[in-house]
């Protein structure tokens, strides 16, 4: 168990841990001359003096200077108990409020209060200071906190103070043993919160911090996130690491570590840093919080700056508010962060907000979501999956945002979200019974009554646009997706028909169009007959097929006759209209196309000179060859590039 001192400046917390543990944390020359704390402290003991290797207390001293408030927060990110320090002689002061409110923000639920100096001070001095403390901690977490008078120069008060620490470390260490942790848990993937880095000769690279999620071992991988802009993602080996300060092959969540770190150099590192598991590799430039403001804050403004705090990272961001334009002191809201600089941050993750002047804390909440989508911010929709995201556990968020998002839970973006894998959010799914969706751009799932009702609205799209058009034979597969169900992503629109082609509820047409089986097109006798005529003078160069007017000539038929069968045997899928009264077979269109996957295979890309002197036709054709193949969402221009975009189109 972590525990960390908070309160004024010169309220002797340094001092206290001293007291309890014999071990001075005040490291640094400056710190010892100038006799105040300015980095964090760090000291540890056995539970039990009588099992040196059993269960461990750490301490966590942290500073009490409002100049050094950022570091304050990096410190206490990671506690699991707090004691709260108060000298005797001065009663409460500025910082005692303010690393009040910051504990208080950060999701603290346990602790004491500890009444220092009262060697200093009289009884009656001491009641009243008490009676201050009660007053102020009424509404907080430590409202039921028991109070302890400490002198740690006679020590008087010490005694019953360790005694009260040991008690509650034996019982939080029988409540969070591996063993009984929940299989979410367990799932979750290594999160440490960088707040201290060094070298040491012969060792290398050091880091600390606390363990936010999961369990790593000596060996292991490891991806460090930056904090900072323009700093690259780093890997590195764990040569070896301390958990409590003791040796050992295995650490876990709550445990104050430092890893040896192989192939980086301290330099590399800053405080605010993440070390995460090799998989997790995601930065967020966004992230929606459940906002709470103190209630001595100021009104805050939609878009005000703010000084955001997250683990032990600090950085600049604007505010947007989700749920009106001004956010009260002492009320909540749904909150978006822009954050200045990309951070590593999951669901659940505390933030502490401070004001524009970094001066004042005024407020801070539970991150919902680090995967913001760029539109539809402020929809009834978003705000209700958002309240979904407040559920805890995993499986009860998924139960309730299957019902509410008709375009289907993105499965990655879910799991990255809440540090857990993929692999144990589908068999979350799969106890719901959802409907899984895996395409090559990733995996996705729905409810099963919503696939239901995404097909009919397939079928009865198909079946309106039949009417409208009974002389196409069908309908091209994205232009379905966007007037049917244009919020749903292209790759699993595609697995959507394909489920329905297997069920045979609708069938396809040259690979391109889709149609109900019931809905027939055909040539009349007449049409047909011409259409025999013109399949061979199409097929004789089947790159650089005639135009209408030419063909037309050469057929001795009326031009605008031959143009609009020509445009029935596209709607029959027999030519496609590559460009303005140019049309190809479905045969040479899939060559074409043979030919541009067999480029983009070679060469990355298909260019519109290699095209060209592929396919042995002139620049002119082959670019709107090329143009066509953009248009109907086979290939994508990036520049002068065209590049595969559904490379399934055009094969058998």
């Amino acid at each position: 168990m972590i525990i960390g001192t908070a309160g004024h400046i010169d309220h002797g917390k340094t001092s206290l841990v001293r007291a309890l543990t014999g071990i001075e944390t005040d490291r640094l020359a400056e710190e010892k001359a100038r006799g105040i704390t300015i980095e964090l402290g760090y000291a540890y003991q056995p539970v039990d003096a009588a099992d040196p290797t059993g269960a461990r207390l750490g301490f966590v001293d942290m500073p009490g200077h409002e100049r050094f408030i950022h570091t304050m927060l990096a410190g206490a990110t990671g506690i699991s108990y707090a004691l709260l320090v108060v000298a005797a002689d001065d009663g409460v002061m500025p910082q005692t409020r303010e690393h009040l409110h910051i504990l208080q923000l950060l999701g603290m639920q346990h602790g004491a209060v500890v009444l220092t100096k009262t060697d200093l001070v009289s009884d009656a001095r001491v009641a009243q200071v008490t009676g201050e403390l009660h007053h102020l901690l009424a509404s907080t977490f430590l409202n039921d906190a028991p109070v302890f008078p400490v002198s740690t120069l006679s020590g008087e008060g010490v005694p019953a103070l360790k005694n009260c620490l040991a008690d509650v470390a034996r019982r939080w260490h029988g409540e969070h043993s591996p063993q009984d942790a929940t299989t979410e848990a367990q799932d979750s993937q290594f999160r440490l919160a960088l707040d201290r880095c060094f070298s040491l000769d012969g060792r290398g690279t050091i880091v600390t911090g606390t363990v936010y999620a999961g369990s790593l071992r000596v060996g292991d991988t490891v991806n460090v996130l930056p904090s900072q802009r323009d700093r690259p993602m780093l890997s590195a080996r764990v040569r070896g690491m301390h958990a409590m300060n003791q040796t050992v092959e295995q650490c876990g969540a709550g445990q104050r570590v430092s890893l040896n770190l192989v192939g980086l150099e301290r330099s590399a590192l800053h405080r605010g840093d993440w070390i995460v598991a090799a998989t997790i590799t995601r930065l967020s430039e966004r992230l929606v919080v459940d906002l709470a403001l103190l209630a001595d804050s100021k009104p805050l403004r939609h878009w005000s700056a703010v000084h955001v705090h997250v683990g032990a990272a600090h950085t600049t961001a604007r505010i947007a508010l989700l749920q009106g334009d001004l956010l009260m002191p002492g009320s909540g809201m749904l909150a978006e962060l822009a954050l200045d600089v990309p951070l590593h941050v999951c669901h659940s993750d505390r933030i502490v907000l401070r004001d524009a002047s970094a001066q004042h804390t005024i407020g801070g909440g539970v991150v919902l979501d680090a995967c913001v989508p760029v539109r539809g911010k402020r929809s009834a929709t978003r705000l209700a999956l958002l309240a979904a995201q407040r559920e805890p556990l995993a499986i009860d968020a998924l139960r309730r945002t299957l019902v509410l998002d008709a375009s289907g839970l993105d499965v990655d973006v879910f799991a990255a979200n809440r540090n857990l894998s993929v692999l144990f959010v589908q068999s979350l799914l799969a106890q719901l019974g959802a409907v899984a969706v895996s395409t090559d751009t990733g995996h996705h799932a729905f409810a099963a009554e919503r696939w239901q009702q995404l097909q009919q609205t397939v079928l009865t799209t198909l079946a309106a646009l039949h009417a409208r058009e009974p002389d196409y034979v069908g309908v091209e597969r994205e232009r379905l997706r966007r007037i049917a169900l244009p919020t749903v992503p292209p790759a699993v629109f595609r697995e959507l028909l394909r489920a329905l082609l297997q069920e045979q509820h609708i069938v396809a047409i040259s690979h391109v169009f889709i149609a109900l089986p019931s809905h027939t097109v055909a040539f009349s006798n007449d049409e047909n007959a011409l259409w025999q005529r013109i399949v061979p003078l199409l097929s004789e160069s089947a790159f650089q097929p005639p135009r209408v007017r030419p063909l037309a000539v050469a057929l001795r038929k009326d031009e605008e006759l031959v143009r609009r069968l020509l445009g029935k045997a596209a709607r029959l899928g027999y030519t496609y209209r590559v460009a303005h009264d140019h049309f190809f077979l479905d045969a040479a269109v899939r060559t074409l196309a043979a030919h541009v996957q067999t480029l983009t295979d070679s060469d990355g890309e298909a260019s519109v000179a290699l095209f060209r002197d592929r396919i042995g036709t002139g620049r002119k054709l082959a670019v709107e060859i090329l143009e066509f193949f953009n248009r109907v969402g086979y290939t994508r221009r990036i520049h002068d590039r065209h590049v595969i975009r559904q490379q399934a189109m055009w094969q058998q």
